[in-house]
């Protein structure tokens, strides 16, 4: 995931204002929803290490985690694959993407996703985050398993607690004081949010 300084347009506003704290999907819906006497219930994440029984748990939630699946036609190792392939094929650079979809690991994707050519911050601050909806819903859409784990947490609000990442994750880790605290956070949690609405249309 991306580690940059947060700016201000960042994820697309909401049809109609959230009355949950688990229909957030920015920062500032969910602040005001805390604000005004909402009580989330918290299911933070970071990382992408399997549990030590070999069930699905948190670690699914990462983009890095391996799971392959399929859209037009087109194989992806891990979410991050997408991301950076969607990504580069925002700007028109078709010659990585196949470079991209060979990476032997998802951090190998990333550093070449930052090799797109044409890159706009605007159009991808604009473009994000519907992106890694699309990957989310079918990430977990075409593994059972992982359906089950997204759908079972139910209403909670999703946080990438990564102490790195002011975009996708919360700026801070998980044992901080203010990791459940919205209002606090130094980042954006893009990628909670996001798998907060793939968890909405999964379930429709």
């Amino acid at each position: 995931m991306t580690t940059a300084r947060p700016t201000t347009p960042t994820t697309p506003s909401t049809a109609t204002t959230p009355g949950k704290p688990a229909e957030a999907r920015t920062r500032e819906e969910l602040t005001a929803l805390v604000a005004a006497g909402g009580h989330p219930k918290y299911l933070l994440f970071w990382g992408h290490r399997p549990q030590r029984d070999g069930q699905v748990g948190p670690g699914a939630l990462s983009q890095w985690w391996p799971s392959r699946f399929v859209v037009d036609g087109v194989e992806y190792p891990t979410a991050e694959h997408w991301m950076m392939a969607g990504k580069a094929r925002m700007f028109g650079d078709e010659r990585i993407v196949p470079r991209i979809l060979r990476a032997r690991t998802p951090a190998e994707a990333k550093a070449l996703g930052r090799q797109v050519a044409g890159f706009d911050e605007e159009r991808w601050v604009a473009g994000r985050f519907e992106l890694v909806v699309a990957g989310s819903v079918a990430k977990f859409g075409q593994d059972e398993a992982l359906r089950t784990y997204l759908l079972g947490t139910s209403q909670r609000v999703l946080v990438e607690a990564s102490p790195m990442d002011r975009i996708w994750g919360i700026g801070l880790a998980a044992d901080h004081e203010n990791a459940v605290r919205p209002a606090q956070w130094r980042g954006l949690n893009l990628l909670g949010f996001a798998l907060m609405e793939a968890r909405t249309r999964l379930s429709g």
